[in-house]
Order: C-alpha cells, then sequence, then structure tokens
C-alpha cells in the first residue's frame, strides 16, 4: 500500500483534498478545475482512496468522492510524528523565541 503522506503530498492530490474539505464533489466538478483529463483526476482519487484519505459514492452515473475523517487523521498523526522536541527549538531558535 502506498505510504499516506507520499500519497497526500503530490500537488494535484494535494489540491484535491483542499477541494473536498469544503464537501463532497463529483469526478466531473473535480476535474473541471485542473488542467488533466477527467481519468487522470480519477486516477488521483483512485489513489487518495487506497490510503484511505477520500471516500467514494455511487448515485446514478456519479460518483461522488468526500474526505474521510479516519483517514484524514491517520494523515494528521503521520505529520505530526515530526513534530519533535528538536524541531520545536529549531522553530523558537529561528524566530528568536526561547521555551
Amino acid at each position: 500500500m502506498p505510504d499516506v503522506l507520499e500519497t497526500a503530498a503530490e500537488p494535484t492530490r494535494r489540491a484535491l483534498l483542499n477541494i473536498l474539505a469544503d464537501g463532497e464533489r463529483t469526478v466531473t466538478e473535480l476535474a473541471g478545475r485542473f488542467p488533466v483529463t477527467r481519468s487522470a483526476i480519477s486516477q488521483h482519487l483512485l489513489l487518495l482512496a487506497e490510503v484511505g484519505l477520500v471516500t467514494a459514492r455511487k448515485d446514478g452515473r456519479n460518483r461522488f468522492y468526500r474526505l474521510d475523517p479516519s483517514g484524514m487523521a491517520t494523515l494528521r498523526r503521520s505529520l505530526e510524528s515530526f513534530w519533535t522536541s528538536e524541531l520545536e527549538l529549531l522553530v523558537d531558535e529561528a524566530t528568536g523565541h526561547h521555551s
């Protein structure tokens, strides 16, 4: 299974996640916002679904995508795991603050 951080980091997929943060969208609605084919957007969405960041539901001929809260929580935990005390010290040093 692909890595959740690596999958979310790709610029088009990151943009898709940002759009879906506002609510559920069809593939057609999402594809209309990008200069790539609908097929390319579908592939990005399939990867996001594979790592658990989005879910899809079919309604007639449309497939609707939305963020998966548990997958997004996993992504958040993955990001927070990088926020170590050493990083906090570097940030404090860089901004002139001292803990």
